[in-house]
């Protein structure tokens, strides 16, 4: 197969491997086809002519205009199509029936760690968060030797991670808020056996405002330090993490059902495959999990722009509608407040692999929803509470998102790419490659392979390996990234720095 059509009803068609101008395309329901250009691998072309002014129709949805005539078989991309995206928009609920998949045929069940409130983590692990970045040097060290200790005593933690970042100082308002609930997030989840913040004394988030934040947590299993009331940080922060590690190594992992796993979605440095392979076998991934109760939660607000209705209309009811108008509409303010257009997206990274618009970003984007119903709508530094389809507002930065994300208390993030990408989460973040090159070349940084789909494998066949591979992974079965030793966390800043 060297081209896809992904719905009947469109008028391009993507490449699936690199087309040469003369060559002649069959098409059902359309006919023998003459490239008039080149057409490059991700890479969309015209299936008839396309009158300026006209919608380019992918997915069955329009993502965007001609901005002149366009004939059959000529390259369509961001020379020939605009977007068609607006600000602020009145929306109606049009609710859709969605159909449910029944029960599982099987009880599907994974070996996690049982904390003391009743969440369960698939990692045992050591984090040392700083309420500020002033102390970055100083938990790095930290980690250092905390690591260092678990490896000599070969005690049962997976890792000792510290996390730095650039605020919890000359913050003010909400955005001082936000940055207080994301420390206090992730302080408080369910893949760490134990905790180790690290202040500095003076900054105006300080220790105390993080703990004020943190809610239902175990006190055995938290230590804070000042540094600046200490005569050595670096000898009382190593005595605080040997009593973590010493507490934490009596941990064991127990049987728990797979409705206890809570898992993000996310996707970085799309191609034109990433919304035919990858993007939609996390779609069915994400359905199997939620049929099971599981959690799933989908982000990158900017790149619902496009596609929001589709997801407003799988709305549990209009309160939720609602709620989900006042999401998309905050962030397109957000942009406008700032003097930046809403479809300043897609990035270089997409438009070189064939995306187009936002549009068609984000109607590929939001493929890794599936079909399911959404139950949540999550502000950022808000924690899940629905079990099913949930949707967080957070930017589709990858380490601000990511972030968001393990803030949310996701365990495993599934993150495709169709470019590659080495980051990773506070939690594994698994790298689904959305074609076979990058699997191929990357094979230190991608953990499955989706591509295999314009092969001839069956979205069945990949589903199952997929969720095995994460049902994997929560018994224990490290990422890419985590065997690189990769970790990183990232704030959302939105307000003034004093």
């Amino acid at each position: 197969m060297d081209v896809f059509r992904i719905n009947p009803d469109d008028n391009v068609a993507v490449a699936l491997t690199d087309l040469r101008a003369g060559e002649k395309i069959t098409i059902a329901d359309t006919g023998d086809i003459q490239l008039k250009t080149d057409i490059s691998k991700g890479h969309k072309f015209a299936l008839k002519d396309i009158r300026a002014g006209e919608d380019i129709i992918k997915y069955g949805n329009s993502i965007g205009t001609a901005v002149c005539d366009i004939f059959m078989g000529e390259w369509v991309h961001t020379h020939n199509v605009k977007t068609g995206l607006d600000y602020i928009t009145d929306y109606t609920y049009e609710p859709v029936c969605i159909s449910a998949d029944g029960l599982p045929d099987k009880k599907v069940t994974f070996n996690g760690f049982i904390r003391e409130n009743g969440e369960v983590g698939i990692r045992n692990e050591v984090w040392i968060i700083p309420t500020t970045a002033c102390v970055n040097d100083i938990v790095k060290r930290l980690a250092r030797l905390g690591e260092a200790y678990k490896e000599r005593f070969m005690t049962n933690i997976d890792s000792v991670v510290a996390f730095t970042h650039p605020y919890g100082c000359s913050q003010t308002g909400e955005d001082k808020e936000a940055t207080e609930r994301i420390l206090a997030d992730l302080a408080t989840h369910p893949n760490t056996a134990g905790v180790l913040i690290v202040g500095l004394g003076c900054e105006n988030s300080p220790v105390e405002a993080i703990k004020a934040k943190m809610t239902d947590y175990d006190e055995s299993r938290v230590r804070f330090m000042v540094c600046q009331d200490e005569a050595d940080e670096i000898e009382r922060g190593e005595e605080l993490l040997k009593e973590l590690i010493d507490y934490a190594s009596e941990d064991v992992r127990e049987e728990v059902p797979a409705d206890r796993l809570t898992v993000g979605l996310k996707c970085g440095g799309s191609d034109g495959l990433s919304g035919i392979t990858a993007n939609p076998l996390l779609g069915h991934v994400s359905d199997r999990l939620i049929n099971l109760g599981a959690c799933c939660i989908l982000t990158e607000v900017p790149e619902m722009f496009g596609a929001e209705k589709l997801l407003m209309n799988r709305c549990h009811d209009e309160t939720l509608f609602r709620k989900f108008v006042d999401m998309i509409n905050s962030f397109k303010r957000y942009f406008k407040d700032n003097g930046q257009n809403i479809y300043e997206n897609p990035s270089p990274g997409n438009k070189k692999g064939g995306i187009t618009t936002l549009e068609d970003k984000s109607l590929g984007c939001t493929q890794k929803s599936g079909t399911s119903q959404v139950v949540g709508i999550l502000d950022y530094g808000e924690r899940i509470k629905e079990h099913g389809l949930n949707l967080l507002y957070a930017p589709g930065n990858d380490p601000v998102a990511c972030t968001a994300l393990a803030a949310a208390h996701a365990q495993i993030i599934l993150f495709t790419t169709g470019r590659g990408t080495p980051f990773a989460a506070p939690v594994p973040t698994m790298k689904i490659s959305s074609n076979n090159e990058l699997a191929n070349r990357k094979s230190n940084w991608i953990d499955f392979n989706a591509g295999t789909l314009v092969n001839g494998k069956s979205i069945k066949e990949l589903t199952d390996e997929l969720f095995e591979k994460i049902i994997d992974c929560a018994n224990g079965e490290k990422v890419c990234a985590e065997r690189s030793g990769y970790h990183d966390m990232a704030v959302f800043k939105r307000g003034v720095t004093l």
